[in-house]
Formats: structure tokens, C-alpha cells, sequence
């Protein structure tokens, strides 16, 4: 667990904040599609067949081929990716932050003062 000191206004307190799996976008599904009709070894996979060879769920490779779901971890992403036979910008782009801002990047409150 990741433990951030974070510095308000008044005072320092203390945030424990697990650091999140990066995200990646799926763009385009029917880019996900077509590659599915013919992967890198020139075969057609199923969703159930790619979830397998990538070791991911069917159900998060389902979600992503209707639309359910167009967001994935890395690991999910690289996995379906080798599966499929693409390098990984090819089908998805990453998104947000893997870990926290750490509080000393993040510029401090103004604190209004009344003359």
C-alpha cells in the first residue's frame, strides 16, 4: 500500500492510497472485430477463443466486441494483443494515471484574504 502526505491549507495529513492499474482504451471495436476474423496466424478466434488465448475473462472480452465495456487494465490489453498477434498501439491507448499525483505536484489551494 502506497501511504501519501498530502498538504492542505491547515495542515498535513496523511492519505493511503493504493495505486490504481493503468487503464487503455478501446478506440475502435471494429478494428477489435476484423482483427478477430483473421489474427495474426491468419485464424479467426471467437470471443470464447481469445479470452482463452489471452487468459482473460469472456465476459471482458464479450463487453468489448458489443460496447459493453471499452476500457481494460494493461495486463488485459497486452494479453488480448498477443493474443490477436498486434502490438498494443495498434488496438488500444492508455488512459489516465497509473498511480496517484503525488501531492508536492499539485499546486496549493489560494487562501483568499479579506483586507
Amino acid at each position: 500500500m502506497l501511504v501519501l502526505f498530502i498538504e492542505t491549507n491547515t495542515a498535513s495529513q496523511e492519505v493511503n492510497m493504493a495505486p490504481r492499474d493503468e487503464l487503455y482504451l478501446l478506440p475502435e471495436r471494429d478494428l477489435l472485430l476484423r482483427l478477430m476474423r483473421r489474427t495474426g496466424t491468419g485464424q479467426r478466434a471467437t470471443v470464447r477463443q481469445l479470452a482463452e488465448r489471452a487468459d482473460v475473462a469472456s465476459g471482458t472480452v464479450g463487453n468489448l466486441v458489443s460496447g459493453a465495456q471499452n476500457c481494460v487494465t494493461h495486463d488485459t490489453a497486452r494479453a488480448i494483443c498477443r493474443a490477436i498477434g498486434v502490438d498494443l498501439p495498434i488496438l488500444f491507448i492508455p488512459i489516465g494515471r497509473a498511480v496517484p499525483v503525488p501531492a508536492v505536484d499539485i499546486a496549493p489551494v489560494p487562501t483568499q484574504v479579506t483586507p
